[in-house]
């Protein structure tokens, strides 16, 4: 069976681990890995996380299944962190468990598979790398588009109209709902009622990536294009993840959301997600799933949390400010949100930056802001002049 397997490529940001993980410069820099940073340069598990897991400690009773559709309580006490207090169309909303966002991502295009396997799913790029494999796995066809001129640090929203206006009724849109990964570029709010029109003219369906909600201009504001859209349209999906803005990478936490037509709708939909989460995991992961809903249950704890993370979203902003003063050839970085930009650069400068500088990035010139420390913005400055990608 197993020799007419072909081998495949290891993971980039694996080996991207392994190579920083043996450097044994002292003054390397880290801007690989997706993950939060503090000024001490880890990625710490957050108080109010420490204190919801010393209730659990002291009042968990079992750890027996939970079904299909996971902890229900955690998917509803999301919601108006989500979607706002009473969203008009909450009589319409459907939710479920999920292993991290990746989870919902999957689960919800093995839904659109199951409801229309005709429908093709529209993909700026460059966008997320899991994003394509995700929708060929579940066997739809996708429709790729350009979505960011990284040269120019721009979204090209001619590409972007263009692809919304030619797609076909029915069609789905896979959409960044903020602190897009990797380019740090999102939409102005402007754009987004421009994009929601063309979702209503046409019929298609938005399925929003909110990954990374709270960590680009805070929880309400980065919520606020997923809520327009939502307004508007008849259908939409939403996946949801917690690993980033509570900190839980490693628990996996997420969550997938439908809107639909009615209420008949919401059923069938809310049936064939419990089907096909049953075959794909059976039941979701419990834990980063509790100690969420026991953050969001006590006032105190979720005081706490909403404090620790607009401390980490000030934390990002102003290492991108430190980055931007550094050189006049970086002023876009401070108006990019999210952990990450995306720089123009070929592979053979991000070897040339791990090799002479110990800058540890990605191939695709993908950075991690939050790796950095504010004394790091000089020296990362100096070794992109020395490969080549800044003038001044």
């Amino acid at each position: 069976m197993f020799e007419q397997l072909k081998n495949r490529p290891a993971d980039s940001l694996l080996a991207l681990i392994k190579a920083f993980q043996g450097d044994e410069r002292s003054g390397k820099i880290d801007l690989g890995v997706g993950v939060y940073r503090d000024a001490m340069g880890r990625t710490p598990v957050m108080r109010a996380v420490k204190a919801a897991e010393q209730v659990l400690l002291e009042t968990q009773e079992s750890k027996k299944y939970l079904g299909p559709e996971g902890d229900l309580q955690f998917v509803r006490l999301l919601e108006p962190i989500i979607f706002g207090n009473a969203p008009k169309y909450a009589h319409r909303l459907a939710g479920i468990q999920t292993p991290g966002g990746s989870g919902a991502l999957r689960l919800g295009a093995e839904l659109i598979q199951t409801a229309t396997p005709s429908a093709k799913v529209l993909l700026g790029t460059p966008s997320w790398p899991n994003h394509a494999p995700i929708f060929a796995s579940a066997r739809l066809d996708r429709k790729e588009y350009a979505f960011v001129d990284l040269t120019l640090q721009e979204i090209k929203f001619d590409s972007v109209v263009s692809a919304l206006s030619s797609a076909g009724e029915g069609d789905v849109v896979l959409l960044h709902g903020c602190c897009h990964n990797p380019t740090g570029i999102d939409f102005t709010m402007e754009q987004w009622r421009e994009i929601t029109d063309l979702l209503v003219a046409h019929r298609l369906v938005p399925f929003i990536d909110l990954a990374y909600q709270g960590l680009g201009d805070g929880l309400e504001q980065d919520a606020a294009p997923t809520r327009m859209i939502l307004d508007a349209v008849d259908e939409a999906l939403i996946a949801y993840s917690c690993d980033k803005n509570f900190g839980l990478y490693r628990e996996r936490v997420g969550a997938l959301y439908v809107v639909a037509r009615n209420a008949d709708d919401v059923r069938r939909a809310e049936s064939n997600m419990a089907a096909l989460a049953r075959v794909n995991w059976s039941m979701p992961p419990d834990h980063g799933a509790v100690v969420v809903r026991t953050i969001l249950e006590s006032p105190d704890m979720t005081a706490m949390w909403r404090a620790e993370l607009e401390e980490m979203c000030r934390r990002v902003n102003g290492n991108r400010t430190a980055l931007a003063a550094a050189s006049p050839d970086l002023a876009f970085i401070s108006r990019q949100r999210g952990l990450f930009s995306n720089l123009s650069m070929r592979r053979e400068t991000a070897v040339a930056l791990r090799a002479n500088h110990g800058i540890y990035m990605a191939d695709s010139g993908r950075m991690n802001l939050a790796g950095m420390q504010l004394a790091d913005a000089d020296t990362i400055v100096a070794a992109l002049r020395a490969v080549g990608c800044l003038k001044s």
